[in-house]
């Protein structure tokens, strides 16, 4: 993966990053109800992340997009507090040290943005996922913040920015 390209989503991205988002999701046996699967933003990544204090990334491998993530304000909530949104690698991106690197960018836009902490949910089962997290400084937290509408995402983590 040594060739793999971190950017900023582009329009034509949209259906790529859709479908390595569902792949994910069925691939992990991720419900499809109460979770980043049924939301309409997926149909439109780029213009739902083209916003103030928002951005989603792409992680590029030989022209196919195999992994993304974003940070972007957590919705519902008064806080100056962002979300880590949207976290998903395909199979071929796992466990090359990929995802650090996009959570090293995403919370250094979070803090160009002036966010004081970072939000995420997460399913229990994604343990790889959640090591990654606290070995990037997250820690869990006991009730979710905001509403973000993923209801069937019953873990939650917090970074202090």
């Amino acid at each position: 993966m040594g060739n793999a390209t971190i950017r900023e989503i582009k329009p034509e991205d949209n259906e790529q990053v859709a479908k390595v988002i569902r792949k994910v999701f069925e691939d992990m046996g991720v419900p499809k109800v109460g979770t980043a699967y049924e939301d309409k933003a997926l149909e439109d990544m780029y213009s739902t992340y083209n916003v103030p204090r928002a951005a989603y990334f792409v992680v590029e491998h030989e022209g196919k997009i195999i992994g993304c993530a974003g940070v972007a304000q957590l919705q519902n909530y008064d806080g100056n507090v962002c979300e880590l949104q949207k976290m998903y690698f395909l199979e071929e991106a796992r466990g090359k040290g990929i995802g650090a690197m996009m959570i090293s960018i995403c919370l250094e836009k979070a803090k160009e943005f002036g966010f004081e902490q970072c939000y995420l949910e997460t399913m229990p089962y994604m343990e790889a996922a959640q090591k990654l997290y606290k070995k990037n400084g997250f820690d869990y937290i006991d009730a979710p913040l905001g509403n973000t509408g993923h209801y069937s995402c019953p873990v939650w983590m917090l970074k202090q920015l």
